[in-house]
């Protein structure tokens, strides 16, 4: 119990830290807090999971979660590569891909506009339980299943968001490119895109997340012999908790990157935005 209690108070003590610190204007301060954060909670999880013997069954301690990490890299690493590298990254690039393309194609037509839409929301709205074993039995086992079911999970999220961002031109503004003579390509390459790009990378932020979700939960419905959703499934049924919590911590890690690494091009495409300064 009395380990319980010193996790406690180092976690207090750490939040009011962070509290002094998230005042401060210095940029570099403040990207502290959450690391400061997550790191109390990580000691607040070891303290309570030790200190009241919980079961590793149950909730294994972030050191025995560390330790099984560092034994197992060579699995782990397998795994990313099955479903980051592979299933998530290429079904991101051609779900997007393909949605900014409709997306143009949506723009220029108001039969599109009024019949892909709706069925899009409809489709968007089926559950990936129920979408991703008829894709794993359509395109096999290996990586490719698991890179459809994240083209069918990216794919509308972007097109609505693009197909939204290419609206956001004002009459006066269209009317000064006609104008000019500019042609539909002119206007659509000087004036529409470049005010959809915070749209377009508000959908790609989506796709980010979902890709990754969509990967690994296709890998419960059919995977090779590696994979990150494989790995969990499995040791779930071997009661093997901490290779599990190991594999979600790689999971965070990937999409945290993924994301950032996003966000990080939108803010060097998108400067002139408002949403961009401060």
């Amino acid at each position: 119990m009395m380990m319980v209690l010193l996790a406690v108070l180092v976690w207090l003590a750490l939040w009011a830290l962070n509290v002094r610190l998230a005042r401060s204007a210095a940029g570099g301060v403040r990207a502290a807090v959450p690391l400061i954060f997550g790191l109390a909670t990580l000691i607040l999880w070891e303290g309570v999971v030790r200190g009241l013997e919980v079961s590793p069954i149950i909730l294994p301690a972030p050191s025995a979660i560390a330790a099984k990490f560092v034994t197992e890299i060579p699995t782990l690493w397998v795994d990313f590569s099955q479903t980051v590298l592979k299933g998530a990254l290429s079904g991101f690039v051609i779900g997007c891909a393909a949605a900014f393309a409709m997306a143009v194609a949506v723009d220029r037509s108001p039969f599109l506009q009024r019949g892909l839409l709706p069925f899009g929301n409809f489709v968007a709205a089926l559950p990936i339980v129920g979408t991703a074993p008829i894709l794993v039995n359509w395109f096999g086992f290996d990586w490719h299943s698991k890179a459809a079911v994240v083209v069918v999970m990216v794919f509308f999220p972007m097109l609505t968001n693009t197909v939204q961002g290419l609206r956001e031109t004002d009459a006066m503004q269209r009317d000064l490119m006609r104008t000019y003579a500019a042609s539909y390509l002119q206007t659509l390459l000087k004036l529409r895109l470049p005010a959809a790009m915070p749209f377009v990378f508000n959908g790609l932020k989506i796709a980010t997340t979902l890709a990754l979700i969509g990967a690994i939960v296709a890998e419960y419905f059919g995977s090779p012999t590696r994979g990150m959703g494989f790995r969990i499934s499995t040791e779930v049924g071997r009661l093997g908790l901490d290779m599990v919590w190991a594999e979600i911590a790689v999971a965070a890690l990937a999409g945290s990157v993924f994301y950032g690494t996003v966000a990080m091009i939108e803010k060097g495409v998108t400067f002139w935005h408002p949403s961009q300064r401060g």
